[in-house]
This record gives C-alpha cells, structure tokens and sequence, in this order.
C-alpha cells in the first residue's frame, strides 16, 4: 500500500505541474490533478474489463 500511495502522490504532482505549467494557474494545475488522475482511474477499470476480455477470447 505505501508504494501505491507514493506513486498517487508522484501523479497528483505530475498532473498538477503539467496543468501549472501549461496554464499558469494554481486553479486551473489543481483542478487537472484531481480531475486527470479519477479520470484515469476510470479508464483503467474499461482497460482491465478490455484485456481481460481479450485473454478470454485469445488464451495465451
């Protein structure tokens, strides 16, 4: 759990230095690092759902 919670931290610093940076705006670098990173959390839930879909169909 600790290296799950370190790489959050990693993301939530990412996402919000890159929406900063491209932006220049404390509101604006906030919002993308709450928001890009559910929304990842989402994608990844269809990804997961996809390949094992895909494993089902075409056993490795």
């Amino acid at each position: 759990m600790t290296k799950t919670m370190s790489f959050a931290v990693v993301h939530f610093t990412v996402a919000f230095t890159v929406g900063y940076l491209m932006s220049g705006s404390l509101l604006v670098g906030g919002a993308i690092a709450l928001v890009e990173p559910a929304a990842n959390t989402i994608a990844y839930h269809f990804h997961e759902q996809f390949w094992n879909h895909v494993h089902k169909v075409n056993p490795v």
